[in-house]
C-alpha cells in the first residue's frame, strides 16, 4: 500500500498508467465488454466487483487527460438512443470528469461499433465489475506540465 494512491489501483494497473505516453488511450469497460477480443494481445487488467465510478475516480486521480484535443473522453452511446441521451451511470461518470476537462472540451458519444473500433487502438483495457450495460469509456492521456492548448 502507498499513501495517497487508491487501493483499487493494482501494481499492474499502475505500471500500465506509467508506461502510457501522451495521447495513448485507456479503455474503462463494464463487465459485459468483449475485452479479450477487442484487446487482441494488448493488456487487459481486471478490477472485478469494482463499480465504474470508483474505478474512474481512482484512475483519473493519477491520469492527466489530454488538453490538446476537443474530446479527451469518449463513451459508448446506448444502442437505440439518439445523442445527447446518457444513462444515469454515464451522467454520473461524465460529471465526475467535467472538472478534469480543459476549457471548451467535451466528452464524445460513440455508436457501439465505432466505440469498438476506437477501443482496438487503445493501449490497454481495464475491465471493471460494472454490470450496467454501455458503461464503457475511453480516456486519452495528456501530459504533466504547462497547458499547451491554444
Amino acid at each position: 500500500m502507498l499513501k495517497g494512491i487508491s487501493p483499487l489501483l493494482t501494481p499492474e494497473l499502475l505500471k500500465v498508467l506509467m508506461e502510457m505516453g501522451h495521447d495513448d488511450a485507456l479503455v474503462l469497460a463494464d463487465a459485459n465488454f468483449t475485452a479479450m477480443r477487442i484487446a487482441a494481445g494488448k493488456p487487459v487488467l481486471r478490477l472485478p466487483g469494482t463499480p465504474m465510478a470508483h474505478a474512474m475516480q481512482a484512475i483519473v486521480s493519477l491520469l492527466p487527460l489530454a488538453t490538446d484535443v476537443d474530446h479527451p473522453v469518449a463513451f459508448m452511446q446506448v444502442s437505440g438512443t439518439q445523442s445527447p441521451y446518457r444513462s444515469e451511470l454515464q451522467r454520473e461518470v461524465l460529471s465526475m470528469l467535467t472538472p478534469e476537462l480543459a476549457k471548451g472540451q467535451t466528452a464524445e458519444a460513440l455508436e457501439r461499433f465505432a466505440f469498438y473500433e476506437r477501443a482496438r487502438d487503445a493501449y490497454a483495457i481495464v475491465l471493471t465489475g460494472e454490470r450496467q450495460p454501455f458503461a464503457n469509456f475511453i480516456l486519452r492521456k495528456g501530459v504533466i506540465g504547462e497547458n499547451l492548448r491554444p
